[in-house]
């Protein structure tokens, strides 16, 4: 596998014309006559030629070496084709139909289809409404929270069943992650100075190259922890397809390099993240980061995702730095991809600066059935933060699925008191990542006793940040309806009509907390109530901001 250096170029002379020719006969509609195509809608990248008919998509490869992917001869683009289908039918599996033929026709020009020799070779995809891309439902305002957690709970899913071995893991290693870095700067140094002043490009080196030196240790224990996965590893918003109907489609990972495809699931969701942060949506971008975390059970990427956006972000800069000089492409793809690569740029250079919403620890208690998990999950959306809840915490120590049952009595088993102190030293652990991240964390607990209370206060103290504490609160009567209907429904508690006596009778009111620091809250009343009551008190983004 190379270490590339900088890219080389395979354009002017003879070389170009054939691939040349090849893209402008496909433009036509009369090179796919088993379609009757009407009409030959072409995107351009640097390393591929995408042609879009009403129902269809047909994608050549660029016989260019770059580096850090070599397409020039015939049989390494149809070794790619080949490793792309196949990639991508973990996350599209309806989309990608194959790899097909591109020919000559009996008129000499290219075409898919008939029985011509051979010229080259074309993935087949079928074509996602461009109504669905993530990037067009941002630009409408139709991209919601809710939608991004979908994107999240697939993503988890995809990198809970990825393929994690000894290979995969020698990926996350420091010197690998060192060598994706600097290779980087080499390929950028003759063009950043077009976008960035040398003291800006030189704060990006010192920072990313320092970061890695400094955490070697965590990117080791991630990778033993099997957290490098074989994941996507060009997770952009153009990529994601969400239907009204809230299914997701996930197209176009990386299928040419696999150091650039076996990393950290924290570098995947890192790189739509950006996308979306880069786009003015920080609010949504936290909230991806924040679903992901809980859905994955992966509170500790919060200590990598900052480097991984600033990573991501360079990278992106580099490819349109690279479309930008190309004098192939069309003026205004050029003038497009200059843009991008300064903003891009500016956003690898931004990566540790403080962020927007001022971060605090709002801590959510109550006895079972409260309501306080919904409190909290609420809270959580509107503050873009992660919600560390008990409940998952404990399951995740057990090694046993979020919604699988625990059904001990009162202080046994899985809720011995014992076990019960290590799931809330866990739950305080995780929330320090995130403080550490400079961000705002949420935690879903009981928080029944003062001394549970006072942890997580004194952990707000260490990280000098507010402390909320809010004792939601519910007659009995109700939290034992409650309790009935989620026999009936399912969920992550494990909270039970048998032991709520036991569990109401051991919760201590939340007297020890300053008044100002706390707020009960009656869960009976609308939630909308509860919510504007909250708002200010806890600090959440304003609704619809941007930036």
């Amino acid at each position: 596998m190379k270490t590339a250096g900088a890219p080389r170029s395979t354009r002017g002379g003879g070389a170009q014309r054939r691939p040349a020719t090849l893209a402008a006969d496909l433009r036509r509609t009369e090179a796919y006559p088993a379609l009757g195509a009407s009409r030959v809608d072409v995107e351009e990248t640097h390393i591929s030629w995408v042609f879009l008919l009403e129902g269809d998509v047909f994608k050549v490869k660029k016989p260019v070496d770059l580096g850090f992917l070599d397409f020039r001869t015939k049989e390494q683009r149809r070794a790619a084709c080949d490793a792309e289908v196949r990639l991508n039918a973990r996350l599209a599996p309806d989309v990608y139909r194959g790899v097909v033929p591109v020919r000559r026709g009996g008129d000499g020009r290219c075409l898919i289809g008939g029985d011509g020799a051979i010229v080259d070779w074309a993935v087949h995809m079928k074509r996602l409404s461009d109504h669905d891309r993530a990037d067009r439902r941002l630009a409408r305002g139709e991209l919601s929270g809710e939608q991004l957690d979908r994107v999240a709970r697939r993503m988890a899913t995809f990198h809970g069943c990825s393929r994690a071995d000894a290979k995969t893991e020698r990926f996350g290693s420091p010197q690998v992650i060192r060598q994706n870095v600097e290779e980087n700067f080499v390929q950028t140094k003759d063009s950043i100075g077009r976008y960035l002043r040398a003291a800006e490009a030189d704060e990006i080196v010192l920072w990313q190259t320092s970061f890695v030196q400094d955490h070697e240790a965590l990117f080791l224990d991630r990778a033993r922890g099997g957290r490098v996965r074989d994941g996507h590893g060009d997770l952009r918003l153009e990529h994601v397809y969400v239907d009204d109907g809230g299914t997701v489609t996930i197209i176009d990972c990386i299928e040419f390099n696999e150091r650039f495809r076996f990393a950290d699931v924290c570098a995947d969701v890192a790189f739509l993240s950006m996308d979306l942060a880069g786009l003015g949506h920080t609010d949504l971008a936290e909230r991806f980061i924040a679903s992901y975390a809980r859905e994955s059970n992966d509170f500790d990427l919060y200590a990598l995702v900052d480097f991984y956006e600033s990573y991501r972000a360079f990278v992106r800069a580099k490819i349109s730095g690279m479309v930008a000089a190309d004098d192939s492409m069309d003026s205004a793809a050029r003038e497009r991809a200059r843009r991008d690569a300064r903003r891009y740029f500016l956003l690898a250079l931004s990566a540790d600066r403080k962020p927007l919403l001022r971060p605090s620890l709002v801590a959510v208690g109550g006895i079972i059935a409260c309501g306080k998990s919904t409190i909290a999950e609420r809270l959580g959306a509107e503050m873009s933060a992660p919600v560390i809840d008990a409940d998952r915490t404990r399951k995740g120590m057990l090694g046993v699925d979020a919604e699988s049952r625990l059904e001990h009595g009162a202080w046994q088993g899985a809720y011995d008191r014992a076990f019960t102190d290590e799931v809330y030293r866990e739950v305080l652990r995780r929330a320090a990542v995130v403080l550490a991240s400079g961000r705002p964390v949420v935690l879903d607990a009981s928080f029944r006793s003062p001394a549970m209370r006072m942890a997580a206060r004194d952990l707000a103290s260490v990280h000098g940040v507010p402390f909320r504490f809010i004792e939601c609160r519910a007659d009995p009567d109700v939290c034992r309806a409650r309790l009935v209907e989620r026999e009936r429904t399912g969920g992550v508690s494990d909270g039970r009509l048998e032991i709520f006596d036991a569990f109401a009778s051991s919760f201590e009111r939340a007297t020890e907390v300053p008044p100002g620091d706390r707020l009960e809250l009656d869960t009976t009343r609308p939630l909308a109530e509860s919510l504007a009551a909250l708002r200010g008190w806890v600090g959440t983004w304003p609704p619809g901001f941007a930036g």
